[in-house]
């Protein structure tokens, strides 16, 4: 794909600048590192450290453009909105072939319990061996359900995120086009929502063994590991990624892009705004190290 034809196709009133022009596979974010060519974006001069060795197009500023402009296996797109114009092309390619995810029919195994009073997309839905899925459950298009697995009354699987982009006096809802895979022997609860991921390539995961409590929220491109419990109304925001066996207390709020490591411990209504290590136990709002907030704690009620 190639931007020109895209933008022109798109009948834009944008003024842009090409210069060196390559062709892309897909988009996403600067640091992802896919084997599909990517067409990325930058407007932040953090992100310039970032640049996965997949980009080969970057939608940016004048000023960013000049300062990367050395490098020449990369192709520029110069507008004054980068993020916008991104956003916008992802939607605009929601409806072509080379960008989005194939289409097939659900498959359902026979072995699945599947509640009457459910709702299953018609396609790109495969759910395994052994499956339950009770009363009012909604499963969307790019869902993969595994073995063993239980879906409770009320859940929401699939669905599309809360990404949003401001233009002038309007907002812009980004269609996601991502998946969800659940694993197998996973349990979800009554209430759950889990949103499917933003890009075509891309999916929110919960691993196998994993149990997902009532009111949870589960943002796009989630990873959760193994044997992770996440407890009743947590929420936890786009491409976070939660390791192995770790527990997320009651009404914890976790933001996006946060890596929480395996065997860690978030305490029940945490606000965890920094990455958690291996095996780490916070608390508070902010979240902090546990025992350090308890000290601060009792030093400062005299306790």
């Amino acid at each position: 794909m190639l931007l020109k034809s895209i933008i022109d196709k798109m009948d834009l009133e944008i003024n842009y600048e090409l210069s060196d022009e390559k062709e892309f596979e897909t988009l996403a974010l600067v640091g992802e590192k896919l084997s599909k060519r990517i067409c990325t974006f930058i407007d932040d001069e953090r992100y310039l450290d970032s640049i996965s060795s997949s980009v080969v197009m970057i939608i940016t500023t004048k000023k960013i453009r000049n300062m990367l402009c050395a490098n020449k296996h990369i192709g520029f797109c110069v507008v004054e909105n980068p993020r916008l114009l991104y956003f916008k092309i992802h939607n605009f390619l929601s409806c072509d072939e080379r960008y989005v995810r194939k289409d097939y029919n659900t498959e359902i195994d026979a072995s699945a319990q599947i509640n009457p009073l459910s709702s299953i997309a018609s396609k790109n839905v495969t759910i395994g061996k052994n499956v339950i899925i009770e009363e009012f459950v909604v499963i969307r298009e790019g869902t993969i359900i595994g073995a063993n697995s239980i879906i409770h009354a009320g859940s929401i699987i699939g669905g599309g995120g809360f990404e949003l982009k401001r233009e002038q006096d309007r907002i812009l809802s980004v269609k996601h086009l991502g998946g969800v895979i659940i694993g197998e022997n996973v349990e979800i609860k009554h209430n759950v929502v889990i949103d499917k991921a933003l890009y075509p390539w891309d999916n929110t995961i919960i691993d196998d063994y994993s149990k997902i409590d009532s009111l949870v929220e589960i943002a796009h491109g989630v990873k959760i590991g193994k044997s992770t419990m996440v407890i009743a109304t947590a929420a936890i925001f786009g491409r976070t990624v939660v390791g192995d066996e770790c527990r997320i207390g009651p009404g914890a709020i976790i933001r996006n892009a946060i890596k929480i490591g395996d065997k860690s411990n978030v305490n029940l209504g945490s606000v965890v705004t920094k990455d958690v290590e291996k095996q780490g136990t916070v608390t508070g709002n902010f979240a902090v190290n546990h025992a350090t907030f308890i000290k601060k704690f009792k030093n400062y009620y005299d306790l």
